[in-house]
C-alpha cells in the first residue's frame, strides 16, 4: 500500500483543514453493523425504478448509445426537462441554452456554488438543512452563513432574510432547499413570493434545490424561479421523484447568461452524464408513465407519513407537519433534553432503530431527529413499536 510523501500533504488545499465531517453517512454506516436494526436513516426511496425508465435505459444500451453526449446532456433529455418544468411549474427554459444535465443534484450544487462565489464570499443557508451546502463552501473558500429557521416552523421568513443581509451585506448567494431535507416542511405560494420580493431588491443568486418538488402532499409546489427567474438557479432531478438515485441524473435550469459559466464549470468536472441514464430520465420527465409513477409513490409516502407523525406525537415527540419530501423532523420529548446524538446512538444500540441526529443539519437542528419514511410501512410500524418501548423504558 503506498504512503503519501509527508511534504505533499502540506501542499493540498488548506481549506480542507476547515472541513467538518458530514455525520449522516458515518452514523448510518455504524448503525448498519448492529444486528436486527431497522433503518430510518437515508433519503433512499425503497421503490424500484419504474419499468418505462428501465426499458429506455436497456434500449439505449442495445442501440449502442455509448458515445460522448453533449456536455449539457442529450438534446432529448434537455427537451424533456423543459417539458417537465413547464408542465409542472409553468416555467419556461430553453433546452439549448438554459438547462444543464448534471451527475445528480449533488454535482449541480457544487457547480452552482463554484460558479457564483469567489474565495471569501458569504453564502446564506437556511437551516436546518442538508449539510452538503455548507460543506461545499469550505473547499471553495467561501463562508456558509446559517440562518436558523427553527423558531418559524422551519420556514425562512423575509424578516430573517433581511436581518441576515443586514449582517452580511456582501453575501453573494442564498441556498434554499424546499421541500426540506431534513424537516419535510415546504413553502406556500405566498411565502415563496414574499421571499422573492425580498431577494429581487438584492443581487443575490438563489440556488433553489427543489429535488423534492414532486413530493408535495397537499397543494402544489411553487418554484421561486416563477417570481425571480433572472436571479435563480433551480436544481432538480430524477432521484427522488422516480426512485432513480443510482442513475445520478440531476439538472440545473437558469437564465442563459448565468447558465453559460455554470455549464462550463459542470463540463470541466464531469464532461457529461451517461447515455443510458439520460435515456431513462428522458422517459421519466417526458411521459405520462413517468408522471403516473411519481403519483403512485407519493400516495404511498403520504400514507407512511400520516401513520408515523401520529404515532410519534402520541409518544411525546413534537413535530411540525411535513408537507413534502419523505422525512419527519421530530423534537425529542422534554424528558430527554436536547442531546439528540446521544438519544439516536442509544436508540440504535438499545432500541434497534436507526435515525439521524438533528444536530447534523446545522443551526436549529439540535434536540431533533430526522426520521426517513422512505421505507415500507411494515418497517415503519416495527420501528415505531421499538421506539415506544425505548421511550417508555
Amino acid at each position: 500500500m503506498p504512503t503519501t510523501k509527508p511534504a505533499i500533504m502540506k501542499n493540498i488545499n488548506k481549506n480542507f483543514a476547515r472541513l467538518k465531517p458530514v455525520g449522516i453517512r458515518a452514523f448510518d454506516y455504524k448503525a448498519s453493523t448492529i444486528p436486527g436494526i431497522v433503518k430510518l436513516t437515508l433519503g433512499e426511496p425503497d421503490f424500484n425504478v419504474p419499468e418505462p425508465m428501465k426499458e429506455a435505459a436497456i434500449k439505449s444500451i442495445e442501440d449502442n448509445d455509448s458515445h460522448y453526449a453533449p456536455g449539457n446532456g442529450t438534446v432529448e433529455l434537455r427537451k424533456a426537462i423543459a417539458h417537465f418544468m413547464k408542465d409542472r411549474y409553468d416555467l419556461d427554459y430553453d433546452p439549448d441554452s438554459e438547462i444543464a444535465v448534471t451527475i445528480g443534484a449533488t454535482e449541480g450544487i457544487y457547480a452552482s456554488l463554484a460558479t457564483v462565489t469567489n474565495p471569501g464570499d458569504d453564502v446564506l443557508v437556511a437551516t436546518p438543512t442538508f449539510p452538503l451546502y455548507s460543506a461545499i463552501t469550505t473547499p471553495l473558500g467561501s463562508n456558509a452563513i446559517e440562518i436558523d429557521t427553527s423558531a418559524d416552523d422551519f420556514v425562512l421568513t423575509p424578516e430573517r432574510l433581511k436581518q441576515a443581509l443586514a449582517d452580511h451585506p456582501a453575501a453573494k448567494a442564498l441556498v434554499l432547499n424546499y421541500p426540506s431535507n431534513p424537516t419535510g416542511v415546504t413553502y406556500t405560494r405566498d411565502q415563496v413570493k414574499a421571499l422573492a420580493d425580498t431577494v429581487k431588491d438584492t443581487d443575490l443568486v438563489v440556488i433553489a434545490d427543489e429535488i423534492y418538488s414532486e413530493l408535495v402532499y397537499d397543494g402544489t409546489h411553487t418554484s421561486i424561479a416563477e417570481f425571480i427567474p433572472d436571479q435563480t438557479l433551480v436544481l432538480n432531478g430524477a432521484s427522488k421523484s422516480h426512485a432513480m438515485t443510482g442513475y445520478r441524473i440531476g439538472f440545473i435550469a437558469g437564465p442563459k447568461e448565468l447558465m453559460g459559466p455554470v455549464s462550463a464549470t459542470h463540463a470541466m468536472m464531469v464532461t457529461a452524464a451517461s447515455d443510458p441514464a439520460m435515456a431513462a430520465a428522458t422517459a421519466a420527465f417526458a411521459t405520462e408513465a413517468g408522471k403516473e409513477a411519481t403519483f403512485k409513490m407519493k400516495a404511498a409516502y403520504k400514507e407512511r407519513r400520516d401513520f408515523l407523525v401520529d404515532a410519534l406525537r402520541k409518544l411525546g415527540f413534537t413535530i411540525t407537519t411535513p408537507n413534502g419530501a419523505f422525512y419527519v423532523f421530530a423534537k425529542l420529548p422534554e424528558k430527554f433534553g436536547k442531546d439528540d446524538i446521544k438519544f439516536a446512538t442509544d436508540l440504535a444500540n438499545e432500541g434497534k432503530v436507526a435515525v439521524i441526529p438533528g444536530s447534523y443539519f446545522g443551526a436549529g437542528g439540535q434536540g431533533h431527529l430526522r426520521i426517513s419514511y422512505a421505507t415500507s410501512l411494515d418497517n415503519i410500524k416495527t420501528a415505531v413499536e421499538r421506539i415506544k418501548n425505548f421511550v417508555e423504558a
